[in-house]
Order: C-alpha cells, then sequence, then structure tokens
C-alpha cells in the first residue's frame, strides 16, 4: 500500500522530468526546421498560399487574371488549406519501455515520450489538432495542449506490458501509436479494428533497444521482466538465441500484416538511432490529407 509520503515523492520526481522532457522535446522539434507552416497545403481557406500553373480541369474561375497577364501562361491562384485535423497518440508507458541494455542509450520510455510530445508540437504548430487516445486528453490545439501532454507522457503504468488505448476514436481522425509491441498482440490487433472501422488510419511505430535485436547473451542468465512479474533463468542462454530471433521475426511480420489490412503504415525505430531521424521519419509519415505516406 502506497503511503502519501510515497506518493508525494513520486509526484515530486515525475513532475521535475517535466520541464527537461518539454525542453528536449521543443529543441528536437527546432531541429527538424518545418516551421510553424511545414503541414500547410492547398485546400478550403481565406489564406494565399501560392501560384501555380493552370492545369487541365482547373475551373476558369480558378485563374487569376493579374499574374496570368505578366506572361504567356495561365495561373491558379491557391489558398491554404484551414480545416485542422485530430490527431491521436499513444505512447506505451508500460514498464517494458523502462528498459535500456546500455547506460548510454535512452529507454525506451524516454526515445518514445520524447518523440510523441516534438511530435505533437509540430503538428499543433502547423495547426492541428493533438491528444491522446482514449477519454483522458481529447485533441486540442495551444501550448496548454503540449503542457497537458507532457504531464500525461510522464506517468508510468506499472504492468509490465500496456495494450494500446482504443476508446473514443474519433471518426476520420489520425493515429500514433508508439511501443515496443512486445506484448499481447491481440491488444494491438483489437486497437487497429477499431480504428479502421471507425475511418482512422495513422502509424504504427515500433521501438526496441537495439539488444533486443540481436540477443547478445550467452551461458547462464536470469531474464526478468522490467515490472518484476516474470523471471526465466537458463544456463544456455544462447540455446535461445534462434527462437527468440524468429518469433521476433515473426511479431514483426505480424504487425506489418495488421497494417497493411486496416489501412496504418508500420515504421521501425531503434534507440541508438537518432531521434531527430526518427521524427523526421515520423512527422513525414503522417500524412492527414486522407491517408498515410507510402
Amino acid at each position: 500500500m502506497k503511503t502519501p509520503i510515497t506518493l508525494r515523492a513520486r509526484a515530486e520526481t515525475e513532475s521535475a522530468r517535466l520541464p527537461a522532457l518539454l525542453a528536449r522535446a521543443e529543441h528536437l522539434a527546432g531541429a527538424v526546421l518545418l516551421g510553424a507552416h511545414g503541414r500547410r497545403r492547398a485546400g478550403l481557406g481565406d489564406d494565399f498560399w501560392q501560384y501555380r500553373p493552370a492545369q487541365l480541369g482547373d475551373s476558369r474561375r480558378l485563374i487569376d487574371h493579374r499574374r496570368s497577364a505578366m506572361g504567356d501562361q495561365e495561373f491558379v491562384r491557391e489558398r491554404e488549406w484551414q480545416i485542422a485535423q485530430s490527431v491521436m497518440l499513444w505512447v506505451d508507458q508500460g514498464a517494458s519501455m523502462r528498459f535500456t541494455s546500455d547506460r548510454l542509450l535512452p529507454e525506451k520510455a524516454d526515445r518514445a515520450r520524447l518523440l510523441g510530445l516534438a511530435l505533437a508540437i509540430l503538428l499543433i504548430r502547423g495547426g492541428e489538432r493533438v491528444g491522446l487516445t482514449g477519454t483522458a486528453l481529447p485533441p486540442r490545439r495551444g501550448n496548454a495542449q503540449v503542457l497537458r501532454l507532457a504531464e500525461m507522457f510522464s506517468e508510468d503504468d506499472e504492468a509490465d506490458y500496456s495494450p494500446p488505448e482504443h476508446r473514443a476514436m474519433i471518426p476520420h481522425a489520425r493515429a500514433v501509436f508508439i511501443s515496443d509491441f512486445l506484448g499481447d498482440l491481440a491488444e494491438v490487433e483489437l486497437a487497429l479494428t477499431k480504428a479502421a472501422d471507425r475511418g482512422v488510419r495513422g502509424v504504427l511505430y515500433h521501438l526496441l533497444d537495439p539488444s533486443e535485436e540481436v540477443f547478445p547473451f550467452t551461458g547462464r542468465t536470469i531474464f526478468e521482466s522490467v515490472g518484476g512479474t516474470l523471471s526465466h533463468e537458463t544456463l544456455k542462454a544462447n540455446d535461445l538465441k534462434d527462437r527468440y530471433l524468429d518469433r521476433l521475426a515473426a511479431r514483426k511480420a505480424e504487425l506489418q500484416r495488421l497494417c497493411t489490412l486496416t489501412g496504418w503504415q508500420y515504421g521501425l525505430h531503434h534507440t541508438d538511432h537518432s531521434a531527430q531521424s526518427a521524427l523526421l521519419w515520423l512527422y513525414g509519415a503522417l500524412d492527414t490529407r486522407g491517408g498515410v505516406a507510402a
């Protein structure tokens, strides 16, 4: 049973992490150099975006005669799309995400939170509404929403594996799931199926520690879950390597199959790789115009 003293100590620890997470996410988002108009696109709206050469099928009323009079080619005046898209995030906060194989590498949870918050900052700057899956934090815009997201991301789940949240999916919204996906795949299938039923498309981002890809264990080894609920001892860990790698490959293949069936996109990231390149990939993959990038 947790006493008020232990609860307060944990609350103070969590709140101390908040400014650092916000600062790193802001820095990472700024390094991407996409700016506030990174997701500008043509569509319905009042603000001028760009001129483009007229194409076959363009209505005559779209022709900008003043710009066209400057040369021999007709131009269309395009306006910026101003209908905000709702984007829902699920960042796995289960105990398995608090694993790192090397003190010089970030925990999977740290990288997932950083990417989730930095992505939210970029999307909100671009005029989108961002929130969490479920009912705890509906999509909104503004800096206050970024702070709320940072607070929610700083909470840990005591369970070894957290299932994706699939409640309150907003029809035709976009979503991003970031996790190691080492838990029950039936929960992932349920979440993606429910999302697809409501016209929700998005990105499933598979995040792993590099050691989880190579299984560098030999001899006597005790394997324990981060949450402490599972334990297995073996005298010949190297005998498990091939079976482990086969199961990991099968899991990746199943995740990709589920994404293909539901119209989502699968991505894979390792914590020893650049967070900036991961954010660039995520931001490019999450196409809120009506699908996901190929």
